[in-house]
């Protein structure tokens, strides 16, 4: 009888065990302190961080150890993932949360809760990872602890899938016909280099717009707003059931005279996937990433609750609302001297090379015979050439909205840069040029890999949000490196080529 008494309590006890361990994913909390091997395991690394014994590095410095194009062929098919072989240690804050199942065995960190200027992922094999990895935790990883028998040393930086520029934390790699790519952390892996301190902060999404995202943002939280999807989607869900995996849903937004376009995709696993897309206009929060064949950026949502779109849709403007007050082709320029004239500024900040007017012989538009403006450093001899073509002074105060529009081209581009500036602190003399304010637009400007005669048309860029008097600035940076590299290798001496600028107002 002491025995069946003994047996029976027994069971209660691991009864009730069971039932008080488990944790239902939707009625959860947030610790609000850790167990004492990972308390133990953070404030040796701090201390060591303190002490000079452990480096701190960023995310940044973090990715820069991973080179994607190893051979410089332009390609990163020969990418080799990167071993970490120093006690290193990156921290961060959980910018993706996987309790909708719009994320699986991944999260993504960023260098800082508000206006961060990095972010990585990092995989591990592990399922709903937002109950201890929650939204806004801070976290210290740390890549290659002092040797322990039984852990691996040496965490991996690359991709988790060849060619698809998403710098990943992974446990080891595998090679395949593709490449070599980094695998997830195991559970131990995870437990022995990821440690959370008590903190958890409010992500402030990076407020940015469609033309902004690139593939520096990916793995943030962003949010852009004046978003709705399209009439055509009206009475759609999130996920198309025809669809296995993920659906993509488009975003548009209105952009003057069209709408900008952007990518949300939903998993079919996600607990939000039957639920209506709304018909109104507003700001989206979502995680920037990519498509499985890394072949577009895309928006991730952590929760539909990210989804504000209880605006009015928004309405595309009429051309014929709006008039030029400025226009040049360059056609009055002398070819082959300095673009002067007409309200120009052309100045060189570093190097003798500056922009100058030529005749094209692009079959394209312009056409062959026409003058554009063309900057490039292909024979300046000296390693940087800085150079700002500025447009004319643009009263933004005499009327309530204004556009530019230009198209560029390039002859053998070779990594050289133009940026498109506007600044409305400028006061017009060259020596102040530089400690000016210049702040970046989002115009379309034509890639490294365009066709040598093609030319891109810069959209219509608002600049009706800026007050005062502006400018326009375009700013190129090369340098002719050709004689300190290999042949091909490192040059920045490619070539600009601007024409029809325009400035557009509402009558």
């Amino acid at each position: 009888m002491k025995t069946n008494k003994f047996l029976t309590l027994l069971l209660a006890l691991v009864a009730s065990i069971a039932i008080t361990s488990c944790v239902e994913d939707d009625d959860f909390s947030i610790p609000s302190d850790l167990g004492e091997e990972e308390n133990i395991a953070l404030q040796n690394i701090l201390a060591g961080i303190a002490d000079g014994t452990i480096d701190e590095v960023s995310i940044a410095e973090l990715k820069a150890m991973y080179d994607s194009d190893p051979n410089n062929d332009g390609d990163n098919d020969d990418a080799i993932p990167f071993q970490v072989d120093t006690d290193i240690v990156v921290k961060g804050y959980v910018s993706s949360s996987d309790r909708t199942g719009n994320f699986y065995k991944e999260i993504y960190i960023q260098d800082n809760f508000e206006n961060p200027t990095a972010a990585i992922k990092v995989i591990i094999n592990q399922t709903d990872l937002y109950n201890k990895y929650n939204k806004g935790r801070e976290v210290y990883i740390r890549l290659n602890p002092p040797t322990n028998s039984n852990i691996p040393n040496g965490l991996f930086i690359g991709e988790e899938r060849t060619g698809n520029n998403v710098i990943t934390i992974g446990g080891g790699t595998e090679t395949d016909q593709f490449g070599t790519t980094v695998t997830s952390l195991g559970t131990a892996q995870a437990n022995s280099r990821m440690f959370r301190s008590t903190t958890t902060m409010d992500i402030v999404p990076l407020n940015i717009s469609f033309d902004q995202i690139s593939d520096d943002n990916i793995g943030m939280f962003v949010q852009i707003d004046g978003v709705e999807f399209p009439d055509y989607l009206s009475n759609e869900n999130y996920f198309d059931p025809q669809e296995d995996f993920d659906t993509q849903r488009t975003l548009q937004a209105c952009s003057g005279f069209s709408y900008s376009n952007f990518i949300l995709e939903t998993s079919s696993f996600s607990d939000f996937k039957n639920e209506s897309l709304p018909t109104g206009n507003g700001s989206i929060s979502a995680i920037v990433s990519k498509t499985f064949d890394a072949s577009s950026l895309i928006l991730t949502l952590n929760s539909t609750d990210d989804v504000n779109f209880d605006g009015e849709r928004c309405s595309l403007l009429d051309i014929t609302d709006f008039s030029e007050v400025f226009n040049d082709d360059f056609e009055s320029m002398s070819t082959n001297a300095t673009i002067s004239g007409n309200g120009w500024t052309a100045f060189a900040e570093e190097g003798t090379y500056n922009w100058r007017a030529l005749t094209t012989t692009d079959s394209g538009n312009p056409g062959p015979g026409n003058k554009i403006a063309s900057m490039g450093a292909y024979n300046s001899g000296v390693t940087s050439n800085i150079t700002w073509l500025i447009s004319p002074s643009i009263d933004l105060d005499a009327q309530d909205l204004e556009f530019v529009n230009f198209q560029t081209s390039n002859s053998f581009s070779d990594d050289s840069e133009l940026e498109l500036l506007i600044s409305t602190d400028w006061d017009g003399i060259e020596a102040n040029i530089t400690s000016a304010t210049w702040t970046t637009l989002p115009g379309i400007i034509v890639s490294d890999d365009a066709y040598y005669q093609d030319w891109v048309d810069s959209g219509l860029i608002n600049i009706g949000s800026y007050s005062g008097t502006a400018h326009i600035a375009f700013k190129y940076i090369g340098g002719d490196n050709s004689g300190n590299n290999p042949p091909n290798t490192g040059t920045i001496d490619g070539t600009y080529e601007i024409d029809n600028f325009k400035v557009l107002v509402q009558d």
